[in-house]
């Protein structure tokens, strides 16, 4: 699955790409204009109709005898679509390990159980909150979209620029981290603390 998405956001396929993208694009638009409900309504009477049409069609070939009048869709109705035991408790245990690595992460960030990421956090929800006034879920979603597609193929094309330039911003922010927590009264003692635990527990390993 993850290769099969790298190749669509790497238009590998451009068919493929192109019209995932141009799906994805006319039905945030037309979300931008009309209800969500209308939206999924004429999506899938659009489909409904697709499909219909086609059925009947093969049905008319067999009236005039030249066709067997077969479901055009009989191989994608043959496709077993139940899981497994197995597959069933390896999906429930992924999705267990997934919400409790995020309601791990909450509980690190909304307690603070490190002053400076939830700084961090906080400043980031700040600049939300404006961004939030000029653009709308929608606007924003159409934008990511847009981002998502052309992003990793200009990186593809230009990586070792973009990279030179990550890593510098990278440092200074790293720099800039560094003596955000040396002024602040016991996060260094806390890194400290706690670098002196995992190395004992290290060697006692």
């Amino acid at each position: 699955m993850g290769s099969k998405v790298a190749d669509l956001l790497y238009w590998k396929d451009t068919k493929t790409s192109g019209v995932v993208f141009t799906g994805l694009m006319v039905s945030l638009l037309c979300l931008l204009h009309f209800s969500i409900v209308s939206v999924a309504a004429h999506v899938a009477l659009l489909l409904l109709c697709g499909t219909i049409s086609l059925r009947v069609y093969r049905k008319v070939l067999q009236a005039v005898h030249r066709g067997d009048g077969a479901n055009p869709f009989q191989a994608y109705l043959d496709v077993d679509l139940t899981l497994t035991r197995e597959q069933i408790e390896r999906l429930s245990q992924q999705i267990a390990s997934k919400v409790v690595s995020a309601a791990t992460q909450l509980r690190h960030f909304f307690l603070v159980e490190d002053l400076v990421d939830s700084l961090k956090l906080a400043l980031l929800f700040y600049i939300l909150t404006f961004v939030g006034a000029v653009f709308n879920g929608l606007t924003l979603l159409i934008l990511g979209v847009i981002g998502v597609f052309t992003v990793p193929l200009l990186y593809r094309q230009h990586q070792a620029q973009i990279d030179q330039y990550v890593g510098l911003v990278t440092n200074q922010l790293s720099h800039i981290k560094a003596k955000i927590r040396a002024k602040i009264p016991g996060t260094g003692a806390l890194a400290s603390a706690a670098a002196s635990v995992s190395g004992s527990k290290a060697k006692a390993e």
